[in-house]
Parts: structure tokens; sequence; C-alpha cells
């Protein structure tokens, strides 16, 4: 054996020694190891003859001087007067031999095994082996000999038979269960050990760094047969009945619980195994000595497949079991990846994105999976529902509140230490983050299937795997989600064009073809350009995640919601009246009754596991602050000048709209109304910290500027949140966004303008479902506008508004359409309910019909409450609006094309109202069916008097020849004061409207006098005479100009042959009208004289 010559610090001695200082942090007792001597590890030189050893004073002579020097006086006074100590001497050899011997446990030695009670082992046939060589053999150990020493070592089987007496002890004292992994784990700790009181010894740093050369060669083959030993166990003698292998790994690796207390650690960690403050050390040598030439991915393979597949990831209990072992899983792949040549090896495993996987497997299949998919949803893991919310009836606020705080507490805690696991293997290297990417990448491409409509759930990923890739795509995306936006031109616009990552060209895209979108990808793609940054990866990765996956898990919650009520009714339906009881059918039903209470019971647990997740308040603010910074970003896309939101984009947008966001896909738009509707009406109270003016300008902007968006249904749920908005939550009586609306500029200017646009738009949706979905629109309208209606601003707005007289007076027809509509067919459900319930009252004769006629009376009635609220509640609100409106402004409700037919609808509701008829509206809990039938009376009322000093409103009250009578307005006059419904002054303009009315009446029928109408004078629709005639151009029909406005103001084309037409594309027929009113004063004329010569003929004087 050769002296080492003195080297100077290497970059690996550095290393070295910052893993020295880590070491001594991780245990705690580092303090109290030292180099084993006396009794622990025997002095070996003591027990055979030494060799002469160097000359005393050559060993101490060289510090001799530095002493000197630290002895003489200081020069400068600054310097403390402090002795140094003169470096000890480290006797190499005798190092050597007692660390290789205190390491491995072996001596050549008989007599050393000996005085240790044979704790050393006594490796006989090597020493005879040596004995026999031709060369003289010392029996002190050194770095030469540890393949040799090492080997034979780990060949010794504790079970083996022997006749040498000799070696027999030695045997004997071998503990007989021991691994060959467990040794060469007490080797690498003891060698650590070593280490420590190396450094701390104070030795010169020449011979310090010989010694840690020697040592990390020992290391270096501690740890190869440590990695052997994990891939082939078999390899040495081992013990019967022990897990061999990646199972020795994997346990302590589980025990690097990051939520609890170790769980497979005890109290006091065994010399030979790795407590969890070892593993990420040993775990870093492994790494070291086999990542050349990827030497780890056969080491560490099978211990990374056996953890990341752990039973207890697929324990029914799931994360909500009393034994977390998965916390163990979690932490034990924590310490992996945060070695990073673990990591990258972790993510080019071949089950890291298995081949042949499906949607629905691939949660099990994949690495990550198992993981990702610990969760709370019932369907995966009805065991946590069953046990955390089982008879849900009974549950009280408080014992909810308690089990969602427990599992939102677990959830919060996997989910933050999923995303450290992604965001590691991401910063681990260039390849490791592209296929983590890639990993997500997969997720969405086999789940598109999974946002259908009709989806069987078990042919896709599971909602527990989707919403926790979510919220880790969610994490990823916070940094570049900046309050000031700082970040989002970071986002590449052009992604679908310069990326082939995810394909949406299947996707429907906002408003372009899939022709266009196909031209605009291929004049846009990139051609040798670098590759759309990480940002814009995970930015648009979290959008598809959330479309596939997220959204689908809410849409699957709100399924739950109308499941509950369908089950409602079908108990409602069962229960009946009761008349069943004591009858032969009793036990056929009480059973049916049960099957649907335990039915009921189950969708209720499921129902709160979805809201343990869906609801947890960190998620929502994620959700919100994503969405919030999508629906930015996609403004900032429509915006011409691509500057919104620094400053605002100006509305209404351009007409022009930019190919690049017309081929965006259709579900971007999608998803942010849907988290909006969801979040309005579930979380209302987390958009108190941010998102509400983001939420007032996104549907500001795309109810302002519909021609952005194709899909009617998406524009008509933005006009849903906008009402969702408004309700009232906690001290919010007007919601999220009432105060807003009556103060934010934005709304100040655009509200009114856009409520009234998107009115009129949604008449004619294109969708087969359009006549009823246009009244759930309308009534969503006329909420918000009894929000802002108190503001003067808004009410100026209106008369701006209503100087664009068209558009005004197509706004004015429709309202008065739907109240047409409306309170008819509420009026006419009203009735219905109101004989049913009549002929239930006479119980005699209601009890003699057959059973099966009174269940079908009860489900009849039942259909008809629901339809019945329904059209009461739509017929309100459309009727408030008109008495708002005539109230603001009238001169558009005199308008030809409207009065008249205002009128008739009014007259028609007063009679229904007032009239013979109103007994039949009489009806049992009538507030069930928001029936209020005074509130209603007095709306239609005002209405009449807003319009009473109209002179046009009198004279088409006096025409309606259909529901105006005398004595109809005199009986409302009756019951106006009887129930108090106006003031005194209101009854006074009523009295004086009458008059005003008979006074029109008497002048109309007089005028009305005209004989006999020639028929080319007479209206084709209307067979009135017409006062304005004109040509319609393709179907080349005369009408009245005021016929064929009101006409136009519901459906834009002939009424004669269906073709599109315009008010500005008639001719005046101005022969005709000349003929008309000629014949009209003619007929004045002789109806003048007539009356003249009546008069005479009756004045008889004398």
């Amino acid at each position: 054996m050769s002296d080492a010559t003195p080297n100077e610090h290497t970059p690996q001695d550095d290393a070295e020694r910052i893993r020295l200082k880590r070491l001594a942090k991780l245990q705690t007792s580092a303090s109290g190891f030292a180099a084993p001597s006396g009794s622990s590890t025997p002095a070996i030189g003591t027990s055979r003859p030494s060799s002469p050893k160097p000359p005393l004073p050559k060993v101490i002579s060289k510090p001799s001087p530095a002493t000197k020097k630290i002895l003489e006086p200081t020069p400068t006074p600054l310097e403390p007067p402090i002795r140094k100590k003169a470096p000890l001497h480290l006797d190499l050899d005798i190092w050597e031999d007692e660390m290789i011997t205190g390491v491995l446990k072996v001596t050549l030695d008989k007599s050393v095994a000996e005085q240790s009670s044979y704790d050393i082992v006594w490796l006989k046939p090597l020493a005879d082996e040596m004995k026999s060589e031709a060369v003289v053999q010392s029996l002190r150990l050194n770095i030469d000999l540890i393949d040799r020493l090492l080997i034979a070592r780990l060949e010794i089987d504790p079970k083996a038979m022997t006749d040498d007496l000799d070696f027999l002890p030695v045997l004997a004292s071998l503990p007989p269960q021991q691994t060959i992994f467990e040794y060469l784990v007490g080797a690498w700790k003891r060698l650590n050990m070593f280490r420590t009181s190396l450094i701390k010894k104070g030795y010169t740093p020449a011979e310090t760094q010989t010694a840690l050369t020697r040592l990390d060669k020992l290391r270096d083959l501690v740890i190869s047969y440590s990695g052997l030993t994990l891939q082939e166990p078999e390899m040495f003698p081992q013990p019967s009945g022990r897990l061999l292998g990646p199972p020795e790994l994997v346990t302590p690796l589980l025990s690097l619980s990051t939520l609890s207390t170790p769980l497979y650690s005890s109290s006091t960690a065994s010399a030979n195994t790795l407590s969890p403050t070892d593993v990420e050390l040993f775990l870093q040598d492994l790494a070291r000595r086999f990542e050349p030439d990827n030497e780890i991915d056969e080491v560490l393979g099978d211990v990374v497949r056996q953890l990341l597949f752990h039973e207890s990831l697929f324990r029914p209990e799931g994360l909500g079991g009393a034994v977390a072992t998965w916390r163990g899983v979690v932490g034990g792949l924590e310490a992996l990846v945060s070695v990073k040549s673990i990591a990258v090896m972790i993510t080019r495993m071949p089950e890291w994105i298995p081949a042949n996987a499906t949607a629905a497997n691939f949660e099990k299949l994949s690495l990550m999976g198992p993981l990702c998919r610990l969760s709370v949803f019932a369907r995966e893991w009805p065991a946590i529902a069953q046990s955390y919310f089982s008879e849900p009836e009974k549950r009280s606020p408080q014992d909810l509140e308690s089990s969602y705080a427990s599992l939102r507490g677990t959830l919060k805690s996997l989910q933050g230490t999923l995303f450290h696991i992604f965001n590691t293997l991401v910063r681990a290297a260039p390849k490791s983050r592209e296929a983590v990417l890639q990993y997500f990448n997969k997720i969405v491409s086999l789940n598109v299937k999974r946002a259908g409509l009709q989806v069987d759930p078990d042919t896709v990923a599971s909602d527990s795997f989707m919403v926790n890739i979510q919220s880790v795509l969610y994490r990823f995306a916070e940094p570049f989600m900046d309050a000031s936006y700082t970040k989002i031109d970071r986002i590449d616009p052009l992604y679908f064009a310069h990326s082939d990552r995810i394909d949406v060209t299947e996707e429907t895209r906002i408003k372009a073809t899939a022709q266009e979108a196909s031209q605009w990808a291929e004049e846009n793609r990139l051609s040798g350009g670098p590759a759309p940054n990480f940002i814009s990866d995970i930015f648009y990765l979290a959008v598809a995640t959330s479309h596939y996956g997220y959204q689908k898990t809410i849409s699957s919650y709100i399924e739950l919601d109308k499941h509950m009520e369908d089950i409602e009714r079908h108990l409602s339906f069962l229960n009946g009246d009761g008349s069943w009881m004591g009858t032969p059918l009793q036990a056929r039903i009480q059973a049916s009754i049960n099957n649907i209470n335990n039915e009921k019971a189950k969708v209720q647990s499921a129902q709160y596991a979805y809201e343990a997740q869906l609801k947890d308040p960190e998620l929502v603010f994620r959700s919100i602050g994503f969405t919030i910074f999508l629906s930015v970003w996609l403004i900032r896309q429509a915006d011409p000048k691509k500057t919104h939101p620094n400053p605002l984009a100006e509305l209404p947008l351009s007409k022009d709209v930019p190919m690049s966001f017309r081929v965006l896909p259709e579900y971007i738009v999608e998803d942010i109304v849907d988290y909006f509707h969801f979040a309005t009406r579930h979380a209302p109270d987390k958009f108190e910290l941010a998102g509400k003016t983001e939420l007032l300008t996104f549907i500001l902007t795309f109810l302002s500027s519909t021609w952005y968006i194709k899909n009617p249904f998406l524009k008509s749920k933005i006009n849903d949140v906008l009402f969702l908005s408004i309700w009232g939550y906690g001290r919010e009586s007007t919601g999220i966004l009432g105060g807003l609306l009556n103060t934010h500029p934005l709304a100040l200017k655009h509200l009114m303008s856009m409520l009234m646009h998107f009115y009129i738009e949604v008449e004619q949706t294109g969708a087969s479902s359009q006549f009823y979905d246009k009244f759930n629109a309308r009534r969503n309208i006329s909420y918000v506008l009894k929000v802002v209606w108190n503001n003067p601003t808004h009410r100026e707005a209106l008369n701006r508004e209503a100087e664009n007289v068209d558009k005004f007076i197509r706004f004015i027809n429709l309202m008065i359409n739907d109240v047409t509509y409306l309170m008819d067919e509420s009026l006419s459900e009203l009735t219905q309910i109101h004989d049913i319930q009549t002929e239930m009252d006479n119980k005699e004769e209601w009890n003699s019909k057959p059973l099966e006629y009174r269940r079908e009376r009860e489900g009849t009635l039942r259909q008809l409450e629901r339809h019945a609220s329904s059209y009461t509640t739509l017929g309100r609100s459309t009727v408030e609006l008109l008495k708002l409106f005539t109230a603001e402004t009238k001169k558009p409700f005199m308008m030809p094309e409207i009065v008249d037919k205002l009128a008739a609808m009014l007259d028609y509701n007063l009679e229904a109202l007032v009239g013979p008829r109103m007994q039949n509206l009489k009806v049992r809990q009538p507030e069930k069916l928001r029936f209020d039938p005074k509130a209603l009376l007095s709306d239609v009322l005002q209405i009449f008097l807003n319009l009473s000093d109209q002179p046009e409103f009198m004279k088409a009250i006096a025409g309606d020849g259909r529901s105006y009578s005398k004595g109809l307005f005199e009986q409302a006059e009756r019951i106006m004061f009887r129930r108090s419904l106006k003031s005194g002054t209101d009854l006074e303009k009523w009295r004086l409207l009458i008059t005003k009315v008979e006074e029109a009446k008497e002048t109309l029928e007089a005028e009305d006098d005209l004989g006999d109408i020639p028929d080319e004078f007479l209206d084709p629709l209307m067979f009135s005479i017409m006062r304005d005639p004109v040509i319609l151009p393709t179907s080349r029909t005369t009408i009245d100009r005021s016929t064929i406005k009101s006409h136009l103001l519901s459906d834009t084309t002939d009424p004669f042959n269906r073709m599109p037409l315009a008010i500005e594309d008639v001719v005046s027929n101005t022969e005709l009208k000349s003929r008309i009113d000629a014949f009209l004063i003619e007929r004045k004329q002789r109806n003048k004289a007539a009356g003249s010569g009546l008069e005479d003929s009756m004045n008889v004087t004398h």
C-alpha cells in the first residue's frame, strides 16, 4: 500500500463537505458519532506484530514551526490572542485498517473476531486463500482488499453447515435473518459515521483528503453492491421468509410521510435499516453511482413501480381510511424526485405513459395515476361517502362542515404535494419537463369524449383523477397570472397553429368553419421556428383539461341536483293523498317508498362528497382566478388593439371579428361561462376578494358584441350569469354585481343598450327550443332592469335608446308579444288547476273514483303546477318591465304598429283578472305557484294609468272590440277601491280614463260608418281600411304600412311568400292612397250631410 500524496481541495471535496453538513442536520445524534475504537472496534494492530513506526521527530517536526509561530507576539493588535492547535497527524495505514474493519465488520485476524465476540466477522476462507498465495500478506486491511473482503463477507451463509470448528462460531454469531441489503445499509451508515468523525478530528488537509478518497472508494463499493442487490437479491445467500430486493428500499421510502409521523419507523432506528433521515442521502449515493448510461433505471425501476402501485392506493377507503399508508407513498416519491437523476429516470420509465392505455385505465396503469386518482367522489370512492356522510338527512350543518373540513384538509395536502412532485420533475431537466407536458397532453387526448353529453363514465377518466390534475395545472399557471397581467403576452395566441400538442381539429370553433380553421393554421404554421414556451403549453393544457375534465365533473354534480328533484317528484307521486293506506296495495307501495328513500340517501351522500371538493374554498379561489385570467385573455384576442385590459377594450367591439379569435375552440368561451355560472350560483362570496370587475367586463363585452360568438346557447348563458350575479347572498342584497351595475362607468354607458340589444336578438336563436329559451333570457333581463331602474343614469340611457325608434319599437313589440303569450298560458293553467282542486275538494265523490284515475289527475295537477309557476313568474316579470317603461317613455308605445296591440293585450288580461273568469283563478296556496293576483292586477292597472294622458291610447282601447267594455273598467275601479290597490288620485285618473275612452269610442263609431268599402281598399291581413298603402317588393301585395311594420317586428319575411323583407324595401302606393283619401273624404261628407238632415227632420218647432 502506497501513501497518498497531499492534494488540493477539489469540487468533489466541496460537494462532500456540503453533504456532510446536510447529514449533520438530518441526524440529530450525529454529534455523538465517532469512529469505532476500544471495545466497539478493537485495535487490530495490538493483537498482531506491529510494523516499525516512523521516527517520532520526523512525524512532529513539521507542525513545530507552526506552533512556534503562533506563540510569537502578533504584530497587529486587531488579531485576537487565540492559540491555534497544531493539526493532528493521521496514521493512514492504521486508520485505514480500523476504518475497513469498522465499516464492513470483517477481519482476517481470528483474535480480532474473538475480542469482539464475533461481532466482527473472521473471514477464515479468505484468510486461508491469501495464505496459500505466494505473496506474503499482512493481516492488516487496506483499500486494495475491499473487493475481496466484501465479496467474502457477502458469500457467507449463516445457514451453511461446516465441519471446521474454528469457523463454526463465526456462522453461529451471524444474524440469521439479516438480508444482504440490510448488511450493506449498516456498512453505509457506519461509513458515514467514520466520515463525520474524520472531519471533526482536524487532521491536516492533505491527510484528510487522502482518507476521504479512500472512504469514497469503499462507499462506491458498498453502494454498487447495494444497487446490485436491489436488482438481483439472490446473488448472495439470503434468509428465508423475508421480502428481498426492491421491497427493502420501498419500506423506508414509505416511512417518509409528509403528512404524519413516519408510518414504518420505530422509535429507535436500527443500525442496519434506513431511517427517514438516511433515505435521501442513500438515494443520492445510488444516483451518483448508477446515473451513467442510465444504469439507475435497472436499480430503482422496480422500487418506483412497487412504491407507486402500492396496494394502499387501491383500498376502497382511499384517503379517508384510518391507515393512511398512501401518505407514505407521497413522502417516498418526494424523496425520489428530489434527486434530479432519479426524477428524470422516472419520466423515462415505460409506465410513465403506458403504451396502449385507455382513457379509463390510464390512471391505474401510469406511474402517477394511482396517486392522482385519490379523492372523495362517491363513484370512485364510495366508502368515503358512506363513512363521512352516512344518514345524510340527519346531518346538521355543523356536522357537515366538520366532515368537509377534514376531507378538504387532506385534499389540500395531497394536491399541494402532487404539484410539488410534478414541479420538481419539470425543473429536473428539459427531458423530464417535456415528459410531464406529454403526460398532461395524453390525459387530454384520451379523454376528448369525456365532455360529451352522453358518455359512459366507465369509458373515461374518473372525476377524482381529472380534478386533481386540474388542481396541479392551476398551480403551474399561478406564476404568470399576476394581477397586472404583465405576462399575458407570453401566451402564444397562435398556439394551435404553432403547436400540435393539443389536437383541436374536431372541435367546434367560436365563429369559424373547419375549413377556415384549417386554412388559418396552415397560413400561420411555424417553419423551423422555436416551439411555444412552457407558459403557453401550461395555459392551453389547463384550458383543455378544464373542458374535458373539471367542467364535466361540475356538470355531473349539477345532474345529481336534477336527479334529486326527480326522486322528490317520484316520492310525492307514490305518497299521493295517502288513500292507499290500509288497502291491499299498502305493502307494495310502502316497499317502493322505502327503496326510493334509500336511493335518495345515496344521492344526497354523493352530493355532499362532490361539495367537499367542488366547493372547497381553495379550489374555488384558484378556479375563479384562472377563469378570470382566461376571460381577460379572451377579450384581449377580440380587442382590435390587443391591449385589453390596459386600457380596456372599447365597446361595442368592431364588427370585423379577427380570424385568430374566430378559430379558437368554442370550449374556451364555454368553460368561462360554465364556471362563472357555477361560481355565481354556488360560491358568490368568493368574488369579494377579486374578480367582480372582470366578470362584469366579460358579460358587457360579449353581450354588447354578440356577433363575436356564434353559439346562441353560450350567449344566453352569459345572460344567465348576469342574472345570477344579482342574486342576493349574505348581506349583499343585489348580489355580486348589483353595486357595480349602478356605479361602474362601463355599465353606466353600455348596460341599457346591451340589454335591449340582447332582448331583441334572443327572439330568433335558430335553436329548436328558441320559443321557450327566449322567455328565460328575457326574465333575466327584466330582473336586471329592476335592479338598476332607480339609477337616473340608466333611465337617461333608456331614453337615448328610445330615440332609435325602429329598434325601440321592435323591443316594445316583443315585450307585448311575451306578455300576451305568458299571461294567456299562465291563466289557462291556473284555471285547470282550479278545476282539479275543486274536483278533489269533494271528498266523497273523489274517493269514489278509481285509484288509477285519481293518480292520473294528481300527476296532471303536479305537472300543471310546475308549468304555471314558470309561466306566472315570466309573465309577471314582463308586465313589471312594461310598467317601468311606460312610466319613463310613452311616445314609442303610441306608434300605430304598437298602440292597438298594447291596448288589446291589456284589455284581455284585465278582463281575465276582474271579469267573470276571475273566479276560475282561485287556487290553493297561490304563493306556491308564484301567483299574486293582487300585485299582477296592480301592475296592469298602472300601465293603463301611465298612458292615460295619451289620446292615441284612449282611441286604441276604445277600438278593441274583443275585450273592452265600460262595465269591465268600472268593475276594475270597484276592485281597485275595495282592495286599496291604488291611491285616491289614481282612482280619479281611472274614472277620467273611462270617460276619455267612451268619448273616443263614440268618435270611432261615427268615423267607422263608411258603408260598403271596396275590397282593394282593405288591408289583406287586418281587413280594415288602409290609411298608408304600400307594395311589397317580391309578392307585389298591397298592404297598410302599419300592418307590415307590426309584422316585421316579429318576423322579417314577406307574410305572403316568406321571402326576406325589410321596411325600407316597401314602395308607397301613392295612387291607391289618393283614391282611399278621396273615398274617406266623400264618405265623411256624406255622413255629415246625413247627420244634418236627420237633425233637421227631428227639429220640430211650433
